[in-house]
């Protein structure tokens, strides 16, 4: 599938950044928005929305002056720590750094005020780790939270160069040295350069940095906008965490499509689902990428009693879920409420991506099916082509892969999946043994390209080669009894399905005590707000009764949590190993557990109960 002027009609450029200058300096296109930050009109109880937009001339203008100022303190190739608050002018920070030749390494800003206090985070941490592992000259940040940091006591964060990106915002065009993207020589990060270390997610583990050349963020966007028909009359709307792989790629995406990407943040979504919707119809957007759990989160709350506007989606060409699972009955679901407003079935575009690989790898749309096929409940993410209708090399190969013997295994056979694309990253930032071992890996018997191993469990069914991703292989459930491996999002559906009234979406997390063996199998589901009273045993028994039914797995343990209780990566993905491991430390904020032997409940069952303000103790058998 070779991406590289496929379109003889369409530029072409190394990097993403030498695109704004061709959109910019076009006749038809530099007055176009190329961002549209909206916030929430509801949220704010007035009628009119707040709008921030930046034409592709302004982007230009305004990149070219930031990257001047980031110059006046820093040196080409340097690394600096990008902590701008989301929205337009964390747009203009990304491209600036790319056009002055740094590294940046986006992070989200965790709260100033706690830094070095016993209130401290994850984000907290994780930002000490970027510190750490990346070692950048300076960090840029709004003005207040500069001030804040560089009183901190934590001497990692106060010692280092901060920049504030008002005072770059404020750079004045006449003082800028740096060659424009488009006038002759680029001096800006060449295609072979660093360009970005973003982290990955942590769902299974410390985050990772990934090292990103610009050349392979400018082939990934590319890939992307082939994939999914992107031009400059498409219209973006995403709600995506700027800091994340798959938030990022789609401000890359927008500008190598001369497209317009309309932006509002995760917190909105989250307070208020129907926003999302509310944007596609008031913008008309063809486009648009959510987490496949961002589905029944809308249907719970972004159903027409959540919102007065109405919804017009019939111009969405692009419905992109990402973040594997994606269960066809969700989407069916979906499709059904949403249907009247004008969602087809053909915009539906099932994808996949990793951190590993810049961000996209793959989609099964085609535009044109009403339907995709399913495999285990599940949709697929991609359709590979026929080995033998291949005539050169394809720009991106996906081979499902026996892990243990590098050997690829036949269609039918589920696998580990590898892919091998110039869209693959460099390595982790700290070279390591796991560096080698996942951007180093080769097939068994041949020569050629190295390729990435994603640790995905995967399958390539059906007479279309349709490629379905199963979850995790580090998630899998060893089932003790006959070695089966299950993905833990099965047990984790049915469990909800059991009690979808009361429990959280998208926040149950199971596993077993022991990782990666077969031991014990613990289901740990957080309560919906207000969810608390009632027959707390009786959820217990039914989850542990579904699970069973639905998926042949016998459950141990079964522990209720207060909503939040389940660790989860700024993305909303689960941390199944930090679940266990707040579960065995006696730190994870349960309401009730139920404790099981054999297939029926244990008699004198002990029931515990973490809240004493909301129940009382039960000690009697169920």
């Amino acid at each position: 599938m070779c991406t590289e002027n496929y379109d003889p009609y369409y530029p072409d450029r190394p990097v993403v950044d030498q695109y704004i200058p061709v959109w910019a300096k076009h006749p038809g296109l530099g007055s176009k928005p190329a961002f549209i930050w909206a916030d929430d009109q509801a949220a704010g109880g007035s009628g009119v929305s707040p709008r921030e937009t930046l034409t592709y001339s302004e982007l230009d203008s305004a990149v070219q002056r930031m990257a001047a100022g980031l110059l006046e303190v820093l040196r080409r190739g340097d690394t600096v720590l990008v902590l701008a608050s989301p929205g337009i002018r964390l747009v203009k920070l990304m491209f600036a750094c790319q056009r002055a030749g740094l590294v940046a390494v986006p992070v989200i800003p965790p709260d100033p005020s706690v830094i070095g206090t016993p209130a401290e985070g994850p984000a907290h941490r994780h930002l000490l780790r970027a510190v750490s592992q990346a070692r950048p000259r300076a960090a840029v940040a709004d003005a207040g939270y500069v001030g804040a940091v560089t009183r901190s006591s934590v001497s990692a964060l106060a010692s280092l160069n901060w920049v504030s990106v008002d005072r770059l915002e404020r750079w004045p065009a006449a003082a800028s040295t740096v060659a424009a993207a488009g006038d002759g020589v680029y001096e800006g990060c060449g295609p072979r350069e660093t360009y970005l270390v973003q982290y990955t997610s942590g769902a299974t583990g410390d985050p990772k940095p990934v090292v990103i050349t610009a050349g392979a963020a400018a082939h990934n966007a590319r890939a992307a906008r082939k994939a999914y028909d992107l031009r400059p009359g498409s219209v973006v709307v995403s709600w995506l965490p700027q800091y994340h792989d798959c938030g990022l790629m789609f401000l890359l995406l927008t500008v190598v499509s001369g497209a317009t990407c309309v932006l509002t943040s995760a917190s909105a979504f989250v307070r208020r689902p129907r926003l999302w919707l509310e944007l596609i119809s008031e913008f008309k957007a063809t486009c648009t990428p959510v987490p496949s759990f961002a589905l029944p989160l809308v249907l719970r709350r972004g159903r027409s009693e959540h919102g007065t506007r109405p919804l017009q989606l019939q111009t969405l060409r692009n419905l992109i879920l990402v973040n594997e699972p994606i269960y066809k009955s969700s989407v069916d679901e979906f499709l059904e409420e949403f249907g009247p407003a004008g969602l087809r079935a053909s915009s539906i575009s099932p994808s996949y991506g990793l951190a590993e690989n810049c961000t996209f790898v793959s989609t099964a749309w085609r535009g044109t099916e009403v339907t995709l096929p399913s495999y285990k409940k599940l949709l697929p993410s991609a359709r590979l082509p026929q080995p033998s209708l291949l005539t050169e090399a394809p720009d991106l190969e996906i081979v499902v892969v026996d892990a243990e013997t590098g050997k690829p295994v036949e269609d039918g056979v589920e696998g580990e999946i590898w892919l091998s694309s110039p869209s693959n990253g460099s390595g982790y930032l700290v070279d390591s043994p796991a560096s080698r071992e996942v951007f180093g890996a080769r097939l068994q018997g041949r020569a050629g390209p190295c390729f990435v191993r994603t640790s995905d469990l995967g399958v390539v069914h059906g007479t279309e080669r349709y490629l379905y991703v199963l979850g995790r292989t580090t998630d899998a459930i060893v089932v003790a009894d006959s070695q089966r491996r299950v993905p833990a999002h099965y047990i984790e559906t049915a469990a909800f399905e059991s009690s979808p009234g009361r429990l959280r979406g998208g926040c149950i997390a199971s596993f077993t005590t022991l990782p990666a063996s077969p031991s014990p199998v613990v289901v740990v589901a957080e309560l919906q707000n207000g969810g608390g009273g009632g027959d707390m045993a009786g959820i217990c028994h039914g989850i542990r009764q579904a699970v069973w039914r639905e998926v042949g797995v016998t459950v141990a343990r079964v522990v209720l949590a207060e909503s939040g209780g389940v660790p989860k990566t700024t993305s909303g993905k689960l941390q199944r190993g930090a679940a266990r491991a707040k579960l065995l430390a006696g730190k994870l904020p349960k309401v009730i557990e139920a404790r099981y032997a054999g297939l029926e409940p244990a008699a004198g069952v002990l029931m515990v109960k973490e809240s004493a303000s909301r129940w009382a103790r039960l000690q009697s058998p169920l």
